[in-house]
């Protein structure tokens, strides 16, 4: 019997990567503001702001920091209120308290995209928003920005999970005001750690960048225009310093990559839907569909148990394992960091949440790189599907 394939290794570091690492390794020169111009770091913003489209990228420490400085930067007051998908990553909440704001949840259907008719509810009571589209899925963003730009609330994009997605032909993360993107090594492009940020705004921009750790003129090494110019002669002096800087190591590792996304998209959506194919001709999983505007770049799986009960779940989840396949069950799984039950840092009690609390408990999340071949992902779906039938059965042929 083959062995299940390894989905946490990465693809292999592009060789262009690797000799202007060994390039660094031998001057030592890793701080993106040593150079006096032209720095990988800031060679990668210019590469990734064409990439995606936008006047202006920033490249910083992870996501988080992306998502942290964008509040900042949009200049909130202190207990600000920030809406956010109760279906997401903890480091989103954390963004929130760390910017001196309050996270505010809503409710998240069995799609994993947020419940509009929870989202207006609560709106009125917001001045931000944050829109993670999880795990890759896109929520509904014309509604979404109508809803947003007729209140004039400012939206970020959370596209952690989304470099290579688009929603009506735009990419996402180009959206909302400003967008945040993840380099960690198990989203699309991989450095191990990092993010960047895009938009438009210049004076958004000038504001993360000094807050980013730009520190006396240094914000003059990143490339400019005459309106970042202007808002950088605002802001200089003006802002605090929380150093989220990038190295030029990760830079290097990144760079290279981008040439990769096409592709990468590409295999990676095929796998995803061959999988899914496989998984919805069973009777106790069922795959989300896309919206009809969204074309996704996944690198995982995520589908809902159907029929199953608590304990059915967590045999199905064991009966995965023992076949090689490790399946995270979203409110299963000890300690879960999607879970919102578990964010106890919050400032405020969230609520219940009760439809985002009965999906997460019977929605599942496999990981399946775009490197994996056809075997290996049918060797993945024979032991979910073999899985489902150890707990609940073989299905019935109709009529029997």
């Amino acid at each position: 019997m083959p062995l299940p394939p390894n989905v946490y290794d990465a693809e292999p570091i592009p060789e262009a990567a690797r000799a202007e690492i060994d390039r660094m390794l031998q001057s030592g020169d890793l701080f993106r503001y040593t150079a006096p111009e032209n720095a990988p770091v800031t060679l990668l913003e210019r590469d990734f702001a064409e990439v995606m489209g936008t006047r202006y990228a920033l490249a910083v420490s992870s996501c988080s920091a992306a998502l942290f400085l964008s509040l900042k930067a949009l200049d909130l007051p202190r207990d600000t209120r920030v809406l956010i998908p109760a279906f997401t990553f903890a480091a989103v909440p954390s963004s929130v308290v760390h910017a001196d704001c309050i996270p505010v949840l809503c409710e998240v259907g069995n799609d994993y995209r947020v419940d509009l008719a929870d989202f207006e509810a609560k709106l009125d009571g917001v001045q931000a928003v944050i829109i993670s589209h999880m795990r890759g899925h896109t929520s509904d963003m014309d509604a979404i920005m109508a809803l947003c730009e007729a209140r004039g609330i400012p939206v970020i994009e959370d596209a952690a999970h989304s470099l290579g997605t688009t929603w009506n032909g735009r990419r996402i993360g180009t959206i909302g005001r400003v967008g945040c993107f993840s380099f960690q090594s198990y989203k699309l492009v991989n450095a191990g750690e990092g993010g960047i940020l895009v938009t438009d705004d210049a004076d958004l921009v000038a504001r993360a960048v000094i807050m980013s750790g730009a520190y006396e003129h240094n914000w003059s090494k990143h490339h400019t225009d005459a309106d970042l110019d202007a808002a950088f002669a605002r802001w200089q002096n003006r802002l605090p310093l929380y150093n989220l800087r990038m190295s030029n190591l990760s830079a290097a590792i990144i760079r290279p990559q981008l040439a990769e996304i096409p592709r990468r998209v590409t295999d990676g959506r095929a796998n995803h839907d061959h999988v899914a194919a496989r998984l919805d001709a069973s009777p106790w999983m069922q795959v989300p569909r896309p919206l009809p505007p969204e074309r996704r770049a996944p690198d995982s799986i995520q589908f809902n148990l159907v029929g199953l009960s608590d304990a059915d779940s967590r045999a199905f989840a064991a009966a995965a394992s023992a076949r090689g396949i490790k399946v995270q069950v979203f409110g299963m799984s000890a300690d879960n960091a999607r879970a919102f039950w578990n964010w106890r840092f919050l400032p405020e009690d969230p609520g219940d949440l009760p439809q985002t609390r009965a999906m997460l408990m019977r929605a599942c999340d496999v990981r399946l790189p775009a490197r994996l071949t056809r075997p290996e992902l049918d060797l993945i779906a024979d032991a979910l599907i073999a899985a489902a039938q150890d707990v609940m059965g073989q299905p019935r042929a109709y009529g029997t």
